[in-house]
């Protein structure tokens, strides 16, 4: 059982409700070992010092800010203990904001909010008045030793706490060469505009989270296993590389794409209920013709080796 990162209460205003702070997410993520190519034996990364290179014990590490290249101020757990907000175990709201007020890049990482023994009522009190009201609460919290931002939102039957990152944690887009101005500066025809319109629109549907699995990760997990049965071996498990189409040229006829779009099954339908397939999508017909001339290819090439 999931255990909470820490209990404590949910504040605003003079009212205070017990909750516990979940995690609200589960990584998924395959992890590997670095090994001695000669051997396969595990590699041991040690802590060594960068002028004597002997190795360094723990109880002598400790933590530094470079102010300058090569000169460092020793930083001890006093200073940053001291640095620590005071509260540890509360979710502080400060204001409550339209939902829609926040840019989705603020969004960082999630958790969940339970509440505590005899803790329903005012938890459900806050839960529907969001979801009444279309507010969000802008709080802080300690997780740790460390203040963040976050927001607090009603989701479902939940009380959703998302950590939300500073504004000095986010690239300004406008540092990028981005374009600018409406569609007549770039050649956009209404007729483009009109089908794009038709294209988006008969792709849309209902956002159904267990339809999208990360395929990569079920793939490699299947090589995984297909190498644990092999027992060791060491072959490499190759597919035929796609086709590449021409990029020679820069000229694209969107007209034709949209048409060729609307008209074919080639776009990615939308996804009713959820399947472990990777669902097959039909080629253009110059990427056919490039297939088979690929496999024509390999095929003479077999019969050669052989």
């Amino acid at each position: 059982m999931a255990r909470p990162i820490w209990s404590g209460s949910l504040s605003f205003g003079l009212l205070n409700i017990p909750v516990s702070l979940m995690s609200g997410e589960r990584r998924t993520d395959l992890s590997f070992r670095m090994l001695d190519s000669r051997d396969k034996k595990p590699i041991r990364f040690e802590r060594v010092n960068a002028d004597t290179g002997e190795e360094v014990p723990w109880k002598e590490i400790v933590k530094a800010f470079e102010y300058d290249k090569g000169s460092y101020v020793v930083i001890e757990k006093e200073d940053i203990a001291s640095a620590a907000p005071e509260s540890h175990e509360s979710v502080d709201v400060e204001a409550f904001v339209d939902a829609g007020s926040i840019g989705t890049r603020f969004f960082e990482k999630p958790y969940v909010l339970v509440p505590g023994k005899k803790a329903e009522k005012g938890y459900v009190l806050l839960r529907e008045t969001l979801k009444k009201t279309g507010k969000i609460g802008i709080a802080r919290v300690v997780i740790r030793t460390r203040e963040y931002l976050c927001a607090v939102l009603p989701e479902d039957d939940a009380l959703v706490l998302m950590l939300l990152r500073y504004p000095q944690e986010l690239v300004d887009p406008n540092d990028y060469k981005l374009p600018t101005g409406d569609t007549s500066k770039y050649r956009i025809a209404d007729k483009e505009v009109q089908m794009a319109t038709q294209l988006i629109e008969s792709m849309s549907a209902d956002w159904d989270p267990e339809g999208y699995h990360d395929e990569f990760r079920e793939r490699l997990a299947a090589i995984i296993q297909k190498r644990i049965k092999a027992k060791g071996a060491t072959t490499r498990v190759t597919e035929e590389p796609a086709p590449r189409e021409d990029a020679a040229t820069n000229v694209v006829d969107f007209v034709s794409l949209l048409e060729q779009s609307l008209q074919s099954n080639k776009r990615t339908p939308a996804k009713k209920t959820a399947s472990k397939q990777t669902p097959v999508r039909k080629k253009a017909p110059a990427k056919k013709r490039a297939a088979k001339a690929s496999k024509k290819t390999a095929k003479k090439a077999v019969r050669k080796a052989s």
